[in-house]
């Protein structure tokens, strides 16, 4: 077993769920893992985990989407682990500085925010979803995994992006409240 797969184990024991429904997907999350040694790999045929990070600006309340180039999405920062990821929120973060160009990203919170389970071209993606802080001052760039990338007001997100998005900008702002 990968020092990952131990992480990723590890987060989701420890993470306590903010409802039933996530409850459910982090039992799941757990069981696909138990089941699967390669349940972290794009080969795992019955899916893998993925780590994304929505960034946000809090200052400015604003979050970066990516246009997604394969599934044409505005969507968070996020993807396929990579065998020298030795963390779940550290792969969350290396694909959040990969997709949006930004160095210096912090976790808003060292647990994961929420789980979303999709169906992706290549499997079903359990992703774990994490929600990072920009630096004062920060640029993107885009990178070549995006069609566009783009700054958007909270209130934006919910014109262009999905359900899982904003769900998981609802609860990034309410730990920003806390």
């Amino acid at each position: 077993m990968s020092e990952l797969h131990r992480d990723a184990v590890r987060v989701l024991e420890g993470w306590s769920a903010p409802d039933p429904g996530q409850e459910k997907l982090r039992q799941e999350y757990l069981a696909h893992l138990a089941a699967h040694p390669d349940g972290l790999w794009r080969p795992c045929r019955e899916g893998h985990i993925t780590a994304s990070v929505l960034v946000v600006d809090p200052p400015r309340e604003r979050v970066l989407l990516t246009l997604h180039a394969k599934l044409r999405l505005w969507l968070q920062m996020g993807g396929h682990c990579e065998p020298e990821d030795a963390t779940l929120p550290g792969a969350a973060l290396r694909e959040g500085a990969e997709e949006s160009g930004i160095e210096g990203l912090r976790l808003l919170v060292p647990e994961p925010v929420q789980l979303d389970r999709h169906l992706t071209p290549c499997a079903w993606h359990l992703d774990v979803q994490y929600a990072a802080v920009a630096p004062r001052g920060a640029v993107e760039s885009i990178s070549e995994e995006s069609l566009d990338l783009r700054w958007f007001s909270y209130e934006e997100v919910g014109e262009v992006a999905d359900g899982s998005v904003r769900g998981l900008l609802d609860r990034a702002r309410g730990l920003l409240q806390r």
